[in-house]
């Protein structure tokens, strides 16, 4: 968990800032992190959907009961802030505010996805909102996303890169390749760790010789810390503390947020390592939508009408990026020889 530390940056000792209690969000930002977090989730509902349809091909790994990080990471973030993540990426994009009709039309190969229909799941971009992928190969992001703080470094603004990995990212070389460039040049990254404890499907106490993985960059001097990754209040919270104090120039930090993922590690994964009562036990008293939902009812700033009305709409907003999905042209076999160097 977050204690003050030392480290050195830049030549000068830098206390880390304490993480105190986690403090309410005000009633707007509570409002849009319900409405995104159920977003992500109906989106994800219907990719499912489509997958068992046949309109989705290949890989599809989904984001389902993890939607606090991104979003709660999201409010802490600012404009020219960059993300970075894995393969389980749809959720970060919708974060990012990428229209969800582009991003269903990648899922199913449609010329108007975001990247033309030719990168599926795992391979889309969008320049425009700073989100630079969604990347197939394991522990890929990491050192694409201390490049990214490299720019930012280089051209002296006080962008950062949140760089999006899995606790089986975690066991990667590069990751602590990467961790050790990043901190020699004290680069403006937050490396955050979405560990949901399963990885591909061996649990982190049969995989991992150390779990704490906030603690995987000690060697290096980049501090850590655990977060609960199921409360979006706490996410955020943390993600604003860090991202002030990486932004004054003191180097790299790692997030590690306790999560949890409901399906299995993609759409062809039955998830037969774990109970259904585990499963069952985490959404009945850690859901991170239904804690916001109890928490806006409770303090009277939204009624069951409202959340209700809310989830019609998102649901017509899904429902639409499925029929524009399923009704787009797929892509000119032309489009094979664009975006290539020869």
């Amino acid at each position: 968990m977050a204690v003050e530390q030392q480290v050195k940056a830049n030549g000068s000792a830098k206390a880390v800032p304490a993480a105190g209690p986690v403090p309410d969000l005000p009633r707007e930002q509570e409002i849009t992190a319900y409405r995104d977090m159920l977003l992500i989730r109906r989106f994800e509902e219907k990719a499912g959907q489509l997958y068992g349809m046949g309109f989705i091909g290949g890989f599809c790994h989904l984001y389902i009961g993890q939607e606090a990080v991104v979003t709660g990471l999201q409010l802490a973030s600012k404009q020219g802030d960059q993300v970075i993540t894995t393969y389980r990426d749809h959720g970060h994009m919708l974060a990012c505010g990428m229209d969800p009709k582009g991003v269903m039309a990648e899922l199913t190969g449609r010329q108007g996805g975001y990247s033309r229909g030719k990168g599926g799941s795992m391979h889309m971009f969008s320049k425009e909102k700073n989100f630079y992928g969604g990347h197939g190969i394991v522990g890929a992001s990491v050192p694409l996303g201390a490049g990214l703080a490299f720019a930012n470094k280089y051209r002296g603004n006080d962008n950062i890169s949140w760089c999006y990995f899995g606790d089986g990212a975690s066991n990667q070389g590069q990751v602590y390749e990467t961790f050790n460039m990043a901190k020699l040049w004290h680069l403006p990254v937050i490396f955050v760790i979405e560990n949901n404890r399963y990885a591909m499907g061996t649990s982190i106490e049969r995989s991992a010789a150390t779990t704490d993985f906030s603690q995987r960059g000690r060697s290096f001097d980049i501090p850590g810390e655990q977060v609960d990754g199921m409360d979006v209040r706490a996410v955020a919270a943390a993600g604003k503390r860090v991202a002030a104090w990486v932004r004054e120039g003191n180097g790299p930090y790692i997030l590690e947020m306790l999560t949890y993922r409901y399906r299995g590690h993609s759409m062809s994964d039955p998830a037969k390592y774990r109970t259904r009562e585990e499963v069952d036990k985490v959404r009945e008293e850690r859901d991170p939508i239904e804690r916001v939902r109890v928490r806006l009812i409770e303090r009277q700033w939204a009624s069951e009408d409202d959340l209700k009305r809310l989830d019609a709409r998102i649901r017509e907003i899904v429902n639409a990026s499925a029929e524009f999905a399923q009704n787009d042209p797929e892509p000119d076999p032309k489009e094979l020889w664009t975006d290539i160097v020869i």
